[in-house]
């Protein structure tokens, strides 16, 4: 199948060579050219703009950053939606407010194509595996169309509801994987004075009734950073997890839920970005906190 992927971030890159590997031929567009020589170099056409990318293309998935993005994307002078996509489908895997991706949803099918969103969990080797979590929201025909794509992506694939679901679903999965980044770095600095060395202490905490299993995958990286080291590629970066803080924060307002522990961890991301983590995995929050020093 000739398939067509818009935005090359990590995930968006991962997400283009996991398709090429099981056998899809595929085109690729992002914003910054350069992100898309090593595609390029492994056999992916490189298209000028979004509308040629959809052009040549019988399903189009994007990855993007934000609404601001998926506007520009999919709705420009030479957007997506610029040319006749008509039988088209889209797939949208963008994290962001549920109320984006309906409007999207809207936009895409009143030019006669099928759209499905499905925000994914999981990193950059995860996609690369073909072992996400993905989330959709789709009308049925819409989903079934798009499930052996996805399946193909996904470890386990889930059918949410109607477009909208999916994106609230993400945001809830999320939540937690947040908190407990922050939870951790508190965790670590109650029991900094022991004088544990940073293997044997992330080996406790990965081994407690407490521990993630976003620990237990990254407890060597983390001590490996404790220990002053290079932990390797970032595959999800903090300042990201601030984007999705603060997405979180906007449909809690929209709902009217109040999330006081996203207001709380926002803030101790922004701070650890403020300090020079912001490009770093978001498991370094729990290294920042850590060595933080109280004020007094």
């Amino acid at each position: 199948m000739q398939i067509g992927i818009a935005g090359l971030g990590r995930m968006g890159a991962a997400i283009a060579a996991r398709l090429m590997q099981v056998g899809h031929r595929v085109s690729v567009w992002n914003r910054s050219a350069d992100k898309a020589r090593p595609l390029a170099e492994a056999g992916a056409k490189v298209a000028a703009t979004p509308a040629e990318l959809a052009r040549g293309a019988e399903v189009i998935l994007t990855m993007l950053t934000d609404a601001a993005a998926i506007d520009a994307v999919y709705g420009g002078a030479s957007g997506l939606l610029s040319g006749d996509v008509k039988g088209k489908l889209f797939i949208d895997m963008s994290t962001v407010q549920p109320a984006t991706q309906v409007a999207l949803a809207a936009k895409v099918r009143a030019r006669n194509a099928a759209f499905v969103e499905c925000p994914v969990g999981g990193t950059v080797g995860p996609a690369r595996e073909g072992k996400l979590l993905g989330l959709m929201g789709a009308e049925p025909a819409d989903a079934a169309r798009a499930k052996p794509i996805l399946d193909q992506l996904c470890r386990r694939l889930e059918h949410c509801g109607p477009v909208g679901a999916g994106a609230s679903m993400k945001l809830a999965i999320n939540l937690p994987l947040m908190i407990s980044w922050q939870a951790y770095g508190e965790a670590f600095a109650l029991c900094r004075d022991i004088g544990f060395e940073p293997k044997r202490l992330t080996d406790l905490f990965s081994d407690t009734s407490g521990a993630t299993n976003a620990l237990k995958a990254r407890a060597a990286m983390i001590a490996t950073m404790l220990a002053g080291g290079d932990p390797g590629p970032t595959t999800f970066d903090i300042d990201s997890g601030i984007k999705d803080l603060k997405t979180m924060l906007a449909e809690g307002k929209a709902r009217g839920v109040e999330l006081p522990l996203i207001e709380r961890t926002l803030a101790c991301f922004e701070e650890a970005s403020r300090h020079g983590f912001g490009d770093k995995d978001g498991s370094a929050v729990p290294v920042y906190w850590s060595r933080r020093q109280s004020p007094r």
